[in-house]
């Protein structure tokens, strides 16, 4: 037998999951869930699974890349049928490959993709409460889109991060694009980057909001990223409309 990288797309509905990290207090976790699978699988009472990123309570995914290593013959495309036989139904593996050697899921990803759907309308969805954030007041959504526009390119984006994060690493980071639609009472928007820090997407979302909806005037966009403090810009946006859509390599 030889070893081998498996690179794993994954997705799941991050309601019923105390996010992504295996954590030490046996709270149930999607890293937590899919490593319990692979030791029942090859027999080994624990094989690392390495993740894109890390996603927090109530986030979901389409497309979140993990990878492990481990001695076996097992081809990918069986791997992939004996890990959904044995994952919880709010889990599911897209696509199983096996990757060079070298590959990492968190250190060699290029761009990640998230999109976040806002439903804007008088009431709520009952069918879709865990997948959109409900905001029932009037937004100008011409606003909206305006200052949008100005998190796009390479900015120091420490006034949407969370406050221990902001002040731990570099918060210097690239957004490729942001892209804002609307259908009918739903607003979708997507934003690509080459890399986030924690809560920075639920956090700029909250902010555009909250420009929208009047709280802060035109142009504080601007004055946000340039204060480098995260008591002056918005709240977050709230997990369940969160989706980590793709990442590139």
């Amino acid at each position: 037998m030889i070893v081998k990288t498996f690179k794993l797309t994954l997705e799941y509905d991050g309601t019923d999951f105390n996010g992504w990290q295996l954590q030490p207090n046996a709270q149930r976790t999607v890293q937590g869930e899919i490593e319990k699978a692979l030791s029942k699988i090859f027999k080994i009472p624990r094989i690392a699974l390495i993740g894109s990123g890390r996603t927090d309570s109530g986030v979901h995914a389409r497309g979140q890349v993990a990878h492990f290593r481990v001695e076996t013959d097992m081809p990918a495309d069986e791997l992939m049928r004996a890990l959904n036989y044995n994952l919880p139904r709010d889990i599911a593996v897209v696509k199983s490959e096996e990757a060079p050697a070298k590959f990492h899921a968190q250190m060699s990803a290029k761009t990640k993709v998230y999109s976040y759907t806002i439903l804007n309308r008088q009431y709520a969805s009952a069918l879709e409460r865990n997948r959109v954030w409900f905001v029932p007041r009037k937004l100008n959504f011409k606003l909206l889109k305006e200052e949008a526009k100005l998190f796009v390119g390479k900015k120091d984006f420490a006034s949407f991060a969370n406050v221990d994060a902001s002040r731990t690493c570099d918060a210097i980071r690239t957004i490729k694009r942001l892209e804002i639609r609307k259908n009918g009472g739903y607003i979708r928007i997507t934003i690509e980057s080459d890399g986030f820090l924690y809560k920075m997407v639920r956090n700029i979302v909250g902010t555009l909001l909250e420009v929208a909806s009047g709280r802060f005037p035109a142009g504080s966009v601007k004055k946000m990223l340039r204060s480098k403090d995260r008591r002056c810009a918005g709240v977050a946006a709230a997990p369940q409309g969160l989706c980590l859509e793709e990442v590139k390599y």
